[in-house]
């Protein structure tokens, strides 16, 4: 009887993912990973390479958030595993589902103090929902499988796989891989009936959507069944576009930097369903005293009124036939509390202002989906932008670190070919991941990259001013942003007047290719601060 041939635990792992249907794989090699990298060579996985790990995992991400698909990102023991943290904790603070795969020392080397070995575990326990340190080949092939089977119908987040090298070289039977395994999804409906009850009762409902209506990929349930009972919709801020936010229904961003209408829904309420969402400090801020529905898959964030641990698809279509009380009163109360803080951005002076920029920048994308890092930009975007489907505007809510947007663009601008990726960044989060223009151009990826050059971290400056006695540390003596953007082979020019940034990103994005525009602003300009 011949003997089957054996592979190898790295191929048996590529092999997997190709089954899985990942395409891209974001990551940036070391020593300890090698044999992944050996079995890559041979595979239809393409591998992107990020010019650091910290922006493997954020064009993971971003790819994940783009496709609503789980996403993978990889790097090498030691110093390459502990770059990538910034980029998994953020992934983890918004529910994003990614397979983080690290290399280690061999075996028999951990713990014994030796070069680069360090409790990898031990530093992404906390940051993922599950963290494996694979030393049994076999065992590894379980629980590979398990991890992909959790990242797609389990609740949603990152998964870490530490594999040591000399593991990763280790043979298994091939026949393994043609195993099935099951892993439990816990769920609890005893209160559905009481849920129903509710809803038929409710004459002033609200619906308030969270990210886990994308994973789940309800978004079309969710506006079938508002539609179908007239109910109101409200969202988190990774949830804006679920419905379009010009639909009759819509009431916008809820809770810190939410509409006033939102709010005004969230305090006023007799009724509060709350669907995919972890009912942050932030969002709380916009709701009242009414009695909460909430329905997640992570048994941790529950903490309504009454709580149902459940994929919200699942949900929706149990709730979908119920039938609920008219609401066309409740609809014209909202629609009569229509105050809207109005924000000036029409300027014809220079220094040009932020808050005109920024709208100069959403009027010329279009249907384009934006990037967004963190900073005092920020703010302008979530008061001027109007989002009208999912997924179209993508930001790190939950962390906020700076440096998020131009690596996650990469990944969202793979994710969606069909789409134009416009990245909204400040001076200081440009900085801290700069060099990822060097993979966008070696990919020949169509982003633009809006950088708003106020020559300091201008929130931070007006916090100290406000709070802390006068701006410290805080002044950027900046490069020259063009030149640098041409040393990377993008294609780059600087405005700085008021009608120039529209032309400009209308221009930009007929070019079809990368590009850089640098847009210099007021630098004493302060953002409205939430009260």
């Amino acid at each position: 009887m011949q003997s089957v041939a054996k592979i190898r635990l790295a191929d048996a792992l590529v092999k997997i993912m190709e089954k899985e249907g990942i395409k891209y794989i974001f990551g940036h090699p070391g020593e300890q990973i090698l044999p992944v990298y050996q079995a890559l060579r041979k595979s239809s996985i393409k591998h992107v390479l990020m010019r650091h790990e910290q922006s493997a995992a954020h064009a993971a991400d971003g790819y994940a958030r783009a496709s609503l698909q789980p996403s993978v990102c990889i790097a090498s023991g030691g110093p390459g595993a502990l770059n990538m943290t910034m980029g998994v904790a953020t992934a983890y603070k918004d529910s994003v589902p990614l397979l983080i795969i690290t290399g280690d020392v061999s075996s028999n080397l951990k713990g014994e103090n030796v070069f680069q070995n360090i409790d990898v575990n031990a530093v992404f326990k906390p940051i993922t929902l599950q963290s494996h340190l694979i030393d049994d080949p076999d065992q590894g092939i379980e629980i590979i499988k398990k991890t992909f089977q959790s990242l797609k119908t389990g609740k949603t987040g990152p998964i870490h796989l530490n594999i040591p090298r000399d593991i990763l070289q280790k043979e298994i039977n091939p026949s393994l891989l043609d195993e099935s395994v099951e892993i439990n999804i816990k769920t609890h409906w005893k209160d559905i009936n009481q849920v129903k009850r509710l809803l038929r009762k409710s004459e002033k409902p609200l619906l308030l959507v969270g990210a886990g209506v994308l994973w789940s990929h309800a978004a079309g349930d969710v506006k079938s069944f508002a539609e179908q009972h007239q109910i109101p919709v409200a969202t988190t801020y990774p949830a804006r576009g679920v419905i379009r936010e010009n639909h009759p229904l819509s009431l916008g961003l809820l809770g810190t930097r939410g509409t006033q209408r939102a709010n005004y829904a969230g305090k006023n309420s007799d009724l509060i369903l709350a669907i995919g969402c972890r009912l942050s400090e932030r969002t709380q801020k916009g709701l009242g005293n009414a009695p909460i529905i909430q329905v997640n898959l992570d048994k941790t964030v529950l903490k309504g009124n009454i709580n149902i641990q459940a994929d919200v698809k699942e949900f929706m279509e149990k709730i979908s036939p119920t039938s609920t009380k008219n609401t066309e009163k409740w609809l014209h109360e909202l629609q009569s509390y229509n105050k809207v803080h109005k924000i000036r951005t029409n300027y014809d002076k220079t220094p040009l202002k932020p808050q005109m920029a920024i709208k100069e920048i959403l009027d010329g994308i279009g249907s384009s989906i934006l990037v967004n890092d963190a900073g005092s930009h920020t703010t302008w975007i979530t008061l001027l932008m109007e989002v009208s489907e999912p997924s179209s505007l993508i930001f790190s809510g939950g962390f906020g670190p700076m440096g998020y947007g131009i690596p996650a663009a990469i990944g969202v601008s793979l994710a969606r070919p069909d789409k134009n990726v416009v990245v909204v960044v400040g001076d200081g989060g440009f900085q801290m991941t700069s060099q990822e223009m060097a993979t966008i151009c070696e990919l020949g990826l169509p982003i633009m990259i809006c950088l708003i050059n106020n020559q300091s971290l201008g929130i931070i400056r007006q916090w100290q001013e406000l709070y802390y006695g006068g701006a410290f540390q805080v002044k950027l003596e900046n490069p020259d942003f063009v030149k640098l953007a041409t040393a990377y082979h993008l294609k780059a020019k600087m405005v700085d007047s008021p009608s120039e940034v529209l032309a400009a990103v209308e221009n930009g994005l007929k070019l079809n290719k990368p590009l850089l525009i640098e847009i210099k602003v007021d630098k004493n300009e302060d953002i409205p601060l939430p009260k």
